[in-house]
């Protein structure tokens, strides 16, 4: 016979509530807490959250929505966001949109067809007809015309920081390379600091921001071009990792030491799995709190309550070995 919540209040000498707040990770005394524990594990009590769903009219899932699995960072957020969710007891829907903003649409519909509770979404496309405010929606990087709530790192912070990172490596001559899209992010706040913070400095530099999507070849010709034309650059700056990667493998290409000649950092702070070097000297994202940080927002907005629109984190800087030693302490 299935054992009860009553059955594991009695056990731990608790009311069924206490039982409840436990297992949906509420706040309660360590002491109850572990009694309760105790009391599950004793009597080998499964809650039945499927049932609850159906009591609350709710699913116990979230989707997630990627541009790419093949993308690190993104594959790390997913992995994270996992985790933070089945310690809530929810499962999770992966979503690969590939970009495409109907793919994208189609899988916010979810959520009003009540197939999905709400979702997670890290998206760049033009899709905010599709969003409104009473939607249990939390993005990653990209407000909204909507009073969308949003999760990001601090993109501001980090530009500046690839700039005092150069400089103290002994950079004197030092460029952006990025790409853009019209769509309003938080991640055009990387080039935008960038100048600002060589500008207070009067540092000399360049930029090479191309509208996206960016081709292998005109990557590579543009690059190039860079290079050809200021010749006196040593240390750049990428909108992200996979840009740097890029980067790199193009300078290589022309004959250029990395990062004897010409030293690069990168942003997000990918690598292969966790524990692993980081593909490139990086501004590192904080992956794991940013996935926390959006269940945590996604589920009390699920639950009712009000929570801020943007929550930034902070970032930090990580060698992976494309950057020289630093010849100026930065402390």
């Amino acid at each position: 016979m299935k054992v009860t919540m009553k059955e594991v209040a009695r056990l731990a000498g608790v009311g069924v509530g206490t039982v409840s707040r436990v297992l949906n990770n509420g706040s309660v005394k360590a002491t109850t807490r572990q009694k309760v524990e105790a009391a599950i594990a004793e009597l080998g009590y499964q809650p039945d959250f499927y049932a609850r769903g159906l009591k609350t009219n709710r699913t116990q899932t979230v989707a997630l929505i990627l541009p790419s699995v093949w993308h690190p960072f993104f594959a790390e957020f997913a992995f994270r966001v996992e985790k933070s969710l089945e310690a809530r007891h929810y499962k999770m829907y992966l979503c690969d949109s590939d970009g495409n903003a109907e793919k994208e649409k189609d899988y916010i519909q979810l959520v009003a067809q009540n197939k999905v509770d709400g979702i997670i979404g890290i998206t760049y496309s033009d899709i905010d007809k599709y969003i409104s405010s009473n939607l249990p929606f939390v993005s990653i990087d990209r407000y909204f015309t909507e009073d969308v709530i949003y999760v990001t790192a601090d993109n501001s912070t980090g530009g500046r920081m690839a700039v005092s990172e150069l400089v103290a490596r002994g950079c004197k001559n030092i460029a952006y390379i990025g790409g853009y899209q019209e769509t309003p992010n938080e991640t055009k706040s990387r080039r935008k600091y960038f100048e600002i913070e060589c500008n207070e400095r009067g540092l000399s530099y360049q930029v090479l921001d191309m509208l996206e999507p960016i081709t292998w070849p005109n990557l590579v010709q543009q690059v190039q071009a860079l290079i050809r034309q200021h010749p006196t650059i040593d240390g750049i700056f990428t909108i992200n990792d996979g840009m740097a990667l890029d980067v790199i493998r193009i300078l290589r290409g022309q004959g250029y030491r990395i990062p004897e000649d010409i030293q690069v950092i990168g942003f997000d702070g990918q690598r292969i799995n966790d524990g692993a070097d980081y593909l490139v000297s990086t501004i590192a994202q904080p992956v794991k709190e940013m996935a926390e940080q959006a269940v945590a927002l996604l589920i009390a907005v699920i639950e009712g309550q009000t929570v801020p629109q943007r929550t930034v984190l902070p970032v930090h800087f990580e060698d992976g070995g494309t950057t020289r030693p630093r010849q100026i302490d930065l402390r």
